[in-house]
């Protein structure tokens, strides 16, 4: 009776420590698999993707209805207003202070960047958006396509709209509100099943990555990635550590522990939208209210890009000087403000941070070929860039539900 009675005490295995072990046997069967590329991409990323496909269905009707339900919850839309207003200020001047320390760190490490052949580098740019285009394919023409194509920033519209309509409905919507909040349920818990199968997508994802990019990692670019690394790093600790402390009233060592299984989650899948629902469920643990998360948290992941701004500053400066060019301080100013607003304005654009990374080199004159010299290994950028944009997002989430809470006493 007592081995039994053990046995029922003991504790279910953490998800972010079931995450962990699939992202290290990923990692060894991975190392394992180098000389048999094929068999990881055609037999291991299948599986992979199938598990991000799942995440990237429910993803849609969760941001639709989780922004919708957040919203009615508030129930005033100035406070709406006011927390979409410091969430943006928040996301801008945390890529502002991301895209400093890229350009730092790159120019103190710019003398162990290896020299490499610029002579037959293409890149083809994509083509340049204006901004009036960029403004006006934020709002929706049609109700089904920005879910069905995964266009978040007219979801976010889409749901703002909905949300503003019941809220001055009044009283006359208030089956409307149970329903939101029901199917808002429906989907968590259909996001609770797909995150259960976390682990094994995890291994699935990470593990043809390894297998076809080992060696490169330890090849010429290795000092480039590490800087941007140490960037990552940097910024998370300095800054995010910072701001919810100060800000969020929560400790540093409390929010990255609760915040782990949503950053392994990331670091495999280096999709921020794919880890919007882990995010979700890791910051309410730490204290953020839902209706602060449904709306912060889907904003984050498709505007917030702290990792992808450090990203900019390390690869533009390695560039440069791939090229022999030595970038003044008003080209580097010139950088920090491109990739501040770029970080809206190429938001749920497949490939952003490559896209960025263009509009960047134009805006200060370096060749836009030079991006071909970091393509190859853009996935390992991306995993790294794509953890430190949803621990921005969440350190958001944390900030705001405290200032909410604070106002509210």
């Amino acid at each position: 009776m007592m081995q039994k009675k053990r046995k029922a005490e003991k504790k279910p295995v953490p998800l972010a420590m079931k995450i962990f072990i699939a992202l290290v046997l990923a990692v060894i069967a991975g190392l394992l698999l180098q000389n048999h590329v094929d068999f990881a991409e055609n037999y291991i990323k299948p599986f992979g993707t199938i598990f991000l496909n799942l995440v990237k269905f429910i993803v849609g009707p969760i941001v639709l209805f989780s922004i919708m339900s957040g919203v009615v919850s508030l129930r005033d839309i100035r406070k709406v207003g006011l927390i979409g207003g410091f969430t943006v200020l928040y996301y801008l001047c945390t890529t502002a202070a991301a895209t400093v320390i890229g350009l730092a760190l790159a120019n103190i490490f710019r003398r162990f960047y290896p020299v490499l052949t610029t002579g037959e580098l293409s890149y083809s740019a994509p083509d340049s958006v204006p901004p009036m285009e960029v403004l006006v394919n934020v709002f929706p023409s049609n109700f089904l396509t920005p879910i069905t194509e995964g266009v978040m920033l007219q979801v976010i519209v889409m749901a703002l709209f909905i949300g503003f309509a019941i809220i001055l409905l009044g009283e006359k919507a208030e089956k409307a509100v149970e329903g939101i909040n029901l199917w808002n349920d429906i989907f968590m818990k259909v996001m609770e099943m797909i995150l259960y199968l976390s682990p094994v997508g995890v291994f699935c994802l990470l593990c043809p990555v390894i297998a076809a990019n080992g060696p490169k990692v330890i090849g010429s670019l290795a000092m480039v990635l590490l800087t941007a690394y140490i960037g990552f790093l940097l910024h998370a600790v300095c800054i995010y550590s910072m701001t919810v402390r100060t800000l969020g009233g929560v400790s540093p060592a409390r929010f990255f522990k609760g915040m782990m299984p949503a950053i392994l989650f990331a670091f495999s899948s280096a999709s921020s939208v794919g880890t919007l629902p882990i995010n979700m469920e890791c910051t309410e643990k730490l204290g953020a209210s839902r209706e602060v998360t449904s709306f912060v948290l889907p904003l984050g992941a498709t505007i917030n890009m702290d990792g992808t701004a450090i990203y900019q500053g390390v690869c533009a400066v390695f560039i440069a000087s791939c090229y022999g060019i030595h970038l003044s301080l008003t080209q580097m100013a010139s950088i920090v403000v491109t990739a501040t607003l770029a970080s809206i304005g190429t938001a749920g654009v497949p490939g952003a941070g490559m896209v960025m990374l263009a509009m960047v080199l134009a805006s200060v004159g370096l060749p836009i070929d030079g991006v071909a010299l970091v393509a190859g290994v853009d996935r390992i950028f991306d995993m790294g860039r794509t953890t430190l944009n949803i621990t921005g997002d969440a350190s958001c989430a944390i900030i705001v539900s405290n200032r909410l809470r604070i106002k509210h006493k």
